[in-house]
C-alpha cells in the first residue's frame, strides 16, 4: 500500500514541475507571406493566447495548444484586412480563431525542434508539421520557426489571383505562469 501511495505522490509531483508557459501578444509575432500577382505580400496576426507545457529534457510531455484572433489579419491596407476578414477568406463572424493543438513535440537536428499538431482554420483542421527553436530569455521562452500551407486546404480565398501556397513565420513569447 504504501508503494502506491508512493507512486501517486510521485506522478503527480513529476506532472506539476513540468513549466507551463502562456504566449504573449506583446514581443510576439505571426507573419505570412504570399504572392498576389506574382508581386510577394504580407501581413500579420496579434490576439495569440493559450497554454504551452514545454521542457527540453521531458518532449513526451510537451504540449502548445494556441490560438490567434482570426480578425487581427493586418495587412497596413485597411480594405485588404476588411475583404480577408469576410466569408470567402477568414470568415471572421463564424470562425473567430486560427487554432493550433501539438500531438507531438521531438529533437529535430542542431538543437532544433519538431512540432507535429492540427491546424484549424475555419471549420477545416490538418496536420501539419515543421521546425522550430526554443531559447531560454528570464522566466520565457523565445520559440521561432516556420511553416508553409495551402490556403486552399483551409477554403480561404476560392479562386483568387493570389498563390496557394502561404508561408507562416512565428517568433512567439511564452512567459512561465
Amino acid at each position: 500500500m504504501k508503494k502506491i501511495i508512493l507512486f501517486i505522490a510521485t506522478a503527480l509531483f513529476a506532472g506539476s514541475t513540468q513549466a507551463q508557459y502562456k504566449p504573449t501578444d506583446q514581443g510576439s509575432s505571426l507573419n505570412f507571406t504570399i504572392k498576389n500577382f506574382g508581386i510577394e505580400t504580407g501581413g500579420k496576426f496579434s490576439g495569440i493566447q493559450g497554454d504551452i507545457i514545454f521542457d527540453p529534457a521531458n518532449l513526451n510531455a510537451a504540449n502548445f495548444d494556441v490560438s490567434i484572433d482570426a480578425a487581427s489579419v493586418n495587412t497596413d491596407n485597411s480594405l485588404r484586412d476588411s475583404h480577408l476578414r469576410g466569408e470567402s477568406y477568414f470568415d471572421v463572424k463564424n470562425y473567430p480563431k486560427v487554432h493550433f493543438q501539438s500531438t507531438k513535440v521531438s529533437a529535430g537536428k542542431n538543437g532544433a525542434f519538431i512540432i507535429n499538431g492540427k491546424l484549424t482554420i475555419k471549420k477545416t483542421t490538418k496536420v501539419i508539421s515543421f521546425p522550430f527553436s526554443a531559447a531560454t530569455s528570464n522566466d520565457s521562452y523565445v520559440f521561432k520557426g516556420t511553416f508553409n500551407i495551402n490556403r486552399k486546404d483551409f477554403d480561404i480565398g476560392g479562386t483568387s489571383t493570389i498563390s496557394d501556397n502561404v508561408d507562416v513565420s512565428l517568433n512567439i513569447i511564452a512567459r512561465k505562469n
